[in-house]
């Protein structure tokens, strides 16, 4: 019980509950099994009831006698012999499951299935996909025992009480890997932070070793949202950039730029310090501007819709240049991998 206090007492006070919240299932394991060891009463008085629901007990009587719940009045219902508790290693997986939106939530209710998985539901939740699923469990440890489990292949952590892990701290612990980390949501949301964590890995170049740092959805949320459907992205832009076609690739390009910066800055001096130009260079391309749209550079709606579809193009141009550029070195190694002759596979399998 002092090293747990002195635990506690360690770290901020803001950080308190969470360290409570971590440690407690820990430390009423530890409890309950030095009880049945050392007194043969305490382990005839279990009887038959299920571990698990001694050390829960436990549990939820500390945490009210530290005054982070409050005692409940409900009494939970008696547990008889035959009832067979589930193994915390796939309660756990269950538990990711039904957050990640793999399954629906079972009968017992979500409360139930933490409790078996020794996982009490936190408020919030923030999620971290990794691309390699090194290390795991060590980063799961450090990011406050955060609940491991794979959606298609990624390694994912269901993070708890995001609140108390500072980006400072998140950047730190996955500094060095390909990762990206969700925004911050309630529990019943964690499949919306699992999904547009996944998505930014998808985008965010795969950069490996000790300078690789980990993408965050709170940077790109104005991309995600125009990113979310290409076909979408791709009517926007035919809808109002229709007038540019018919240029040359280079006028295009040069008047692209130029709107985006009239409508960033709010006028032809601050467009021409974007692009380090002359403000006169500005007013020019702009008159040229003018004749292509027409009145509707006056509406704010659609100074709002040109701005979109403007950065849509800019970024799905990224985006395809990023997947073009992931297929060749793709298929580049494929290409350099020579195929071992029969010969030289028997040679290596032994026979």
């Amino acid at each position: 019980m002092c090293d747990l206090l002195n635990r506690i007492w360690s770290r901020p006070r803001g950080e308190w509950a969470h360290v409570v919240r971590r440690e407690i299932p820990d430390f009423a394991e530890k409890v309950v099994t030095e009880l049945q060891r050392g007194f043969p009463e305490m382990a005839r008085l279990l009887g038959n009831t299920p571990v698990e629901e001694a050390q829960w007990a436990l549990e939820q009587a500390l945490l009210t006698c530290l005054g982070y719940q409050k005692e409940s009045k409900r009494k939970r219902p008696a547990v008889t012999s035959v009832v067979t508790p589930m193994p915390v290693a796939r309660a756990r997986q269950d538990l990711f499951d039904v957050l990640a939106g793999q399954r629906d939530v079972p009968d017992e209710g979500l409360e139930g299935l933490a409790r078996a998985a020794g996982w009490p539901v936190p408020d919030t939740v923030q999620v971290v996909v990794l691309a390699t699923p090194a290390e795991a469990p060590q980063l799961a440890a450090a990011l406050g025992h955060a609940l491991i489990g794979t959606v298609e292949g990624d390694t994912c952590l269901v993070v708890p009480d995001p609140a108390t892990q500072t980006r400072a701290r998140l950047e730190a612990a996955l500094k060095g890997r390909a990762a990206a980390v969700g925004h911050v949501v309630t529990a019943t949301e964690a499949a919306s932070s699992l999904r547009w964590a996944r998505y930014l890995l998808t985008l965010a170049p795969s950069r490996v070793g000790p300078e690789a740092r980990a993408a965050f959805v709170d940077d790109h949320l104005s991309a995600l949202l125009l990113l979310q459907d290409e076909s979408l992205a791709d009517a926007l832009t035919s809808r109002w950039l229709g007038p540019l076609e018919e240029l040359t690739p280079r006028q295009s390009e040069r008047l692209e730029v130029t709107l985006l910066a009239w409508l960033e800055g709010g006028g032809a001096p601050e467009a021409a310090k974007l692009l380090h130009v002359h403000p006169q260079t500005v007013r020019y391309r702009l008159r040229q501007i003018e004749k292509l749209f027409g009145p509707v550079l006056r509406d704010p709606r659609s100074r709002f819709e040109l701005e979109m579809a403007l950065r849509s193009r800019r970024l799905m141009a990224h985006l395809r240049s990023y997947r073009a550029r992931a297929g060749r070195r793709a298929r580049s190694v494929a290409s350099s991998i020579r195929p071992i002759g029969v010969a030289r596979e028997a040679r290596v399998n032994g026979l």
